[in-house]
């Protein structure tokens, strides 16, 4: 392959500051002016000299994982073999990609010499912005030569497909590892012992048991103090609903509210499987589009997590009726729904309190938003100027509207959770465990 010689920023720094000087020269000393030909055919050999002693490349190399999360950077690394190279500057390089990977599209990165191998190596961060695939398509690469006048480049064209994941970060954290672990079944199975609303059994009465659960018919009955032993819900079953139209799709803190509602619905629904719980995912648009059967073990896991994967991003509003008529009709018991979604069309709103009203009828419905902090710090802003008094009350109307929404939906009966983004997945946990607890479910 051939590398073409170019020459390089310094090289056009000398020639734009060459110009005036000849012209000078060519106005004062006419019968000079062939110095400036000369001169200017000069820094073209010492350009053409220099990109020949940059020397050639020999070999390229990439290393990038196949697989990657939302929201979490990922290194890339770029490897080059330099022949009969002079000079030590570093090797520039640059990536097109898929603009889930970097902002617009492109990213680059510099290589410097590794001295035990020889070899030229860098490494980039990329952090993904989107679930789906995405691939890296095209690298450059360019060096200079000693005296940083010419330089090689070269392109190569690959296919380097890169598969964006829902982000588990929260599943594999410490924090909610030793949350399953605690105690010697973990804390979900000590809820599960003694804590529901399912009786299971009798045992004397010791000291440090909560005095409500003395069964005291069975104590008169054998002349010493029974409690009663629950057992909490088991098997109940757990629908994850996505709302993917173009409210859940619009980004907060620079990842959608699609994908912060995956993750969080995710690591809520790995706790459930641990707790014994079902769990489905169900999402729609314009119509429905995943509905996943339901998950009883944890090391189906991965189910869901395919399926999550697979939900995409919508620019339309989405259908509630369509969409919770259907998933009503595939739900042959009790279920409880926790329906992700946000609003800011009023009348969308409308529809979506309707549709819940009829779900509150047979199931139990959680409805779990974000707190729109773009909206507060409009709210927040000095009215210094008429566009930002314009703003804020309209910043303003839109959250009155929002929280009229939400109390409409309370009076109905549905349990709303709102929460920031970063809190939204541990807040979920706690809420589907007082309800796990009061036995609502069933």
């Amino acid at each position: 392959m051939t590398f073409p010689i170019v020459p390089t920023a310094r090289a056009a720094w000398l020639t734009a500051l060459a110009a005036p000087v000849a012209l000078v020269l060519a106005a004062s000393v006419p019968g000079a002016w062939v110095i400036a030909p000369a001169a200017g055919a000069g820094l073209l050999v010492m350009i053409l000299l220099d990109g020949l002693l940059a020397g050639r490349l020999d070999d390229w190399r990439i290393s990038a994982p196949r697989d990657a999360e939302v929201g979490e950077p990922f290194a890339f690394h770029v490897f080059a073999e330099l022949a009969a190279r002079a000079g030590a500057s570093p090797v520039e390089a640059a990536l097109a990609c898929d603009p889930r990977l970097a902002p617009g599209g492109s990213a680059s990165l510099t290589l410097r010499r590794d001295t035990a191998t020889g070899v030229w190596q860098g490494e980039t961060s990329l952090r993904p912005t989107r679930r789906g695939t995405a691939g890296v398509t095209d690298l450059w690469l360019r060096w200079a030569g000693p005296l940083g006048l010419g330089s090689r480049q070269a392109r190569y064209t690959f296919d380097h497909a890169i598969r964006i994941w829902p982000d588990l970060a929260p599943v594999r954290s410490p924090e909610l590892q030793f949350f399953l672990r605690d105690a010697q079944f973990g804390l979900i199975a000590r809820r599960i012992r003694g804590e529901g609303t399912q009786f299971e059994a009798l045992a004397e009465y010791e000291p440090g048991m909560d005095r409500r659960r003395i069964d005291w018919k069975a104590s008169a009955r054998h002349t010493r103090l029974y409690a009663r032993e629950n057992e909490s819900e088991r098997n109940n079953q757990i629908v994850f609903a996505f709302d993917c139209g173009q409210a859940m799709c619009e980004p907060v803190d620079g990842l959608p509210r699609i994908d912060r509602a995956v993750t969080a619905a995710l690591t809520a629904a790995y706790v459930a499987l641990k707790g014994g719980d079902r769990v489905a995912l169900f999402g729609f648009a314009r119509h429905p589009e995943v509905m996943t059967p339901f998950v009883a073990d944890a090391r189906a896991f991965h189910r869901l997590q395919s399926a999550a994967a697979g939900l995409d991003y919508h620019a339309e509003e989405p259908n509630f009726v369509l969409a919770l008529a259907t998933l009503s009709t595939r739900l042959q018991r009790r279920s409880m729904i926790v329906l992700f979604s946000d609003f800011t069309d009023p009348t969308g709103a409308e529809l979506m309190v309707e549709s819940v009203s009829r779900l509150v009828e047979r199931h139990l419905v959680l409805v779990v938003t974000m707190e729109d902090t773009e909206i507060a710090t409009m709210q927040a802003a000095e009215p210094d100027t008429i566009g930002n008094l314009a703003m804020a009350v309209t910043a303003d109307t839109l959250a009155r509207q929002r929280t009229l929404v939400l109390q409409r939906l309370r009076a109905l009966g549905v349990d709303v959770l709102e929460a920031p983004h970063d809190q939204i997945g541990y807040r979920l946990i706690d809420r589907y465990l007082e309800i796990k607890r009061k036995g609502a479910i069933g």
